[in-house]
């Protein structure tokens, strides 16, 4: 299973890949559009395993529409959309500045989906 967060700004998206020990696999800052969610399947696929079904990528982002979220769920991701207050509540916890940075976002995305994913109710549009 992958955990992936995704934070996002109007541009791009933050991406950060964590295994289930919480392992940070990949973290890259892709376009927004086509070609950046065709660079996040891309890099999903080099750390899923090939037998994997697309439900084993569990993938945390703060928002629930848009063309980005369809497209991860038309791919069979499971999503979770996560409240940023509960984003800047997790962030306040885990660094005493509170500092907001995209890339650190990300890494928390991936960890709330990845630590406390039973609490949330993942979207199941595409399903």
């Amino acid at each position: 299973m992958l955990f992936v967060g995704d934070d996002w700004a109007e541009a791009h998206h933050d991406i950060e890949i964590e295994n289930e020990e919480g392992r940070v696999l990949a973290r890259r800052r892709l376009p927004e559009g086509l070609a950046g969610i065709t660079m996040l399947h891309e890099l999903i696929a080099e750390h899923l395993d090939p037998t994997a079904e697309p439900d084993q990528v569990q993938l945390g982002i703060e928002t629930e529409r848009g063309p980005w979220v369809q497209a991860l769920l038309a791919a069979g991701y499971v999503v979770y959309a996560i409240n940023p207050l509960q984003v800047a509540r997790y962030r306040q916890r885990h660094s005493p500045s509170g500092a907001k940075s995209d890339a650190a976002d990300a890494h928390l995305l991936a960890e709330i989906v990845r630590l406390d994913r039973a609490h949330s109710s993942p979207d199941r549009r595409g399903q």
